[in-house]
């Protein structure tokens, strides 16, 4: 009898066991069913969030904002060493334009800025010494035929017995000295660049640049007087900049020829250029302990000129990071953005008559910035063919958002 109730209690208990465990499985089942649906739901609403984030703009419109489209570069900003310099042109690719006859400026052909070749007139300049010199070159030329017909004349009587051997003598030198004269005019009118001719006379002559390059400099003007040490203009090549930059002994072991520089202008700090080290000092450059890196501009040199101040920023391990420019990323709501231009295939189907550049938001993580740029890391995979926009991002953002402004600021 005891053993039948124990019996039937462990049959009820594991009846409900069953029933129970049957329920928490069809409650879970319907849990997991709910949370799928859950998921769909936020991803198919984060979706539509972002589809209001897109905009198009006119081609007036990015004209008249001043919209620029770049790529996400690749810059070494995680590991650099910062230092001062100055953009320099070698002796050898630079010059003055001098005379070397003093002179009245009569024509200017040049002003700062000009591109000149070597051997293009500068200027000319006028003074009746030409004309002088020239008068003397002809004259001399006279008298050497003279001269040489009388030493002829002084050679037969000497080889007839007939004339004093004195008179002979004189006659020789008399010719040798005109001789001489006639090389020094010779040579001076050479450097003149005259082509003597007894019909026309020169009053002026023309100053050539020495070498080719951009006037940086004019100091004459038409009527002022130039003598051979006053300079007329100043040539400059600079296809051939070098940057100068002042490392100091502690860092001198991170330097290596070959290292890439990027630097920008003390004064423009929003353009970047790019520069190579071909050569490392061996002395201190006066009492500030620093030797001087040289290296060579490579790529752009727009507005570059010599004498410049530049802040450069050595790579020191060559890691490359993708990088935009600072006024690329947008600020909002506690998060960074990029704007992307959409490709075809993106553009809403019943937008696509409409026309138009369109464009998306895209966030991302930001790094270090350095030189006007911020290392970042998109939230979803970029092409390296996607145009972004590298100024003013501000604006687009602001028309997807119809804020104004209000709620997003440029970083």
């Amino acid at each position: 009898m005891k053993y039948s109730f124990f019996k039937k209690l462990s049959i009820y208990h594991l009846g409900w066991a069953i029933l129970l465990l049957t329920s928490c499985q069809y409650l879970g089942e319907n849990h997991d069913h709910d949370h799928e649906h859950e998921e769909v739901v936020q991803s198919s609403e984060q979706h539509e969030e972002e589809n209001l984030f897109q905009t198009s703009l006119t081609d007036e419109q990015i004209k008249a904002v001043d919209i620029q489209l770049g790529k996400i570069e690749y810059k070494e900003l995680t590991s650099t060493l910062k230092v001062n310099g100055i953009l320099n042109v070698p002796n050898n690719k630079k010059g003055k334009v001098t005379t070397l006859f003093g002179g009245v400026v009569q024509t200017l052909s040049v002003q700062v800025g000009n591109y000149v070749r070597k051997g293009q007139v500068v200027a000319t300049i006028s003074n009746p010494q030409f004309i002088q010199i020239q008068e003397d070159y002809l004259t001399v030329l006279s008298k050497i035929s003279l001269a040489e017909q009388e030493l002829q004349r002084q050679q037969q009587l000497n080889d007839n017995d007939a004339g004093a051997k004195r008179n002979l003598q004189s006659a020789t030198y008399e010719l040798a000295a005109l001789k001489t004269r006639k090389s020094s005019l010779k040579k001076q009118l050479q450097l003149m660049g005259i082509a003597v001719s007894s019909d026309q006379l020169q009053s002026s002559i023309a100053i050539l640049s020495p070498v080719s390059g951009y006037v940086s400099d004019v100091y004459a003007m038409i009527g002022a007087y130039v003598d051979a040490s006053s300079p007329i203009a100043e040539i400059v090549d600079n296809n051939s900049l070098h940057l100068d930059l002042q490392v100091f002994e502690k860092d001198l072991s991170k330097i290596k020829v070959g290292q890439v520089i990027h630097f920008t202008l003390t004064n423009n700090p929003g353009k970047t250029y790019d520069a190579k080290v071909f050569s490392i000092g061996s002395t201190f450059e006066n009492e500030s302990k620093s030797i001087a890196v040289h290296s060579e501009v490579i790529g752009d040199k727009a507005k570059l000129i010599d004498g410049m101040n530049v802040i450069g920023l050595i790579s020191l391990d060559n890691v490359l990071t993708p990088a935009v420019p600072n006024e690329a990323i947008v600020e909002a709501e506690g998060k960074y953005f990029i704007i992307v231009k959409m490709n075809d295939n993106e553009i809403p189907a019943n937008e696509k008559e409409h026309g138009g550049t369109w464009f998306k938001r895209v966030e991302v993580s930001k790094g270090v910035s350095d030189l006007g740029y911020t290392a970042i890391t998109p939230v979803i995979e970029l092409s390296a063919q996607n145009d972004i926009v590298s100024k003013n991002a501000f604006f687009i953002y602001a028309k997807m958002t119809n804020s104004g402004g209000e709620h997003a600021h440029e970083h």
